[in-house]
């Protein structure tokens, strides 16, 4: 598991495409981002708030009208993440989240003892939030309809 943004030699993700219009868009372009499938699960909530129409495999477009929306939950979640502040409330979080069980099972398979480093997966969560937000920005500004599709 990747906790973070990455090109597209990965299985198991979710492609955030920029390179479409609201009809379609160029399937796992140079220019799209990737996310791992479980990590992607702790933000979804994001997603599918900003756009009730929300379809992980057939894939959603956040155009202008949603990705200001978007743009507002994910900081919204950017504030939940800056709050933890102890390992019991980051394994709680996850806990809420859909399939955040499987996001702290693939941290067992990964590291055994990541719970004595938690604090740098929820930095690496916190960076991939902001890197979200950034994104939606950059779509934003240039006036692009984002699409989300997973894998």
């Amino acid at each position: 598991m990747n906790i973070e943004l990455y090109n597209s030699d990965f299985l198991n993700f979710v492609e955030l495409n920029y390179t479409g219009d609201n009809d379609e868009y160029r399937r796992c372009d140079p220019e799209s981002k990737y996310i791992d499938t479980d990590v992607f699960n702790l933000f979804l909530e994001c997603f599918e708030n900003a756009n009730k129409l929300f379809d992980y495999f057939l894939g959603t477009k956040y155009n202008s009208r949603k990705i200001i929306v978007l743009r507002n939950e994910l900081f919204r979640n950017l504030e939940e993440l800056e709050k933890i502040s102890a390992l019991q409330d980051f394994v709680k979080m996850a806990e809420s989240r859909f399939m955040g069980k499987d996001f702290l099972q693939e941290l067992d398979t990964m590291q055994p003892s990541w719970q004595d480093n938690w604090k740098g997966y929820l930095d690496k969560l916190i960076t991939v939030n902001r890197e979200l937000i950034a994104f939606t920005e950059k779509c934003a500004d240039e006036e692009r309809v984002l699409w989300v599709v997973g894998y």
